[in-house]
């Protein structure tokens, strides 16, 4: 349970990577945040249920 105030955002909610990072391996590409999803440096993350979530770049636009 999240006791940072305000609350970190749930696993379940399209803001959850502003959770505040608990533990950090960057050597791995990896971090953990205060919701329980790990997020991955290509963009990609775990939640907590198991559930993938693809990596999501933003898209740059050609002119």
């Amino acid at each position: 349970m999240c006791t940072h105030t305000p609350t970190c955002p749930p696993a379940d909610r399209a803001d959850r990577e502003a959770a505040i990072v608990v533990a950090a391996y960057p050597e791995q590409g990896w971090s953990l945040l205060c919701n329980a999803v790990v997020i991955f440096e290509d963009t990609g993350e775990l939640l907590p249920d198991g559930r993938v979530v693809d990596p999501h770049r933003p898209v740059v636009a050609l002119v």
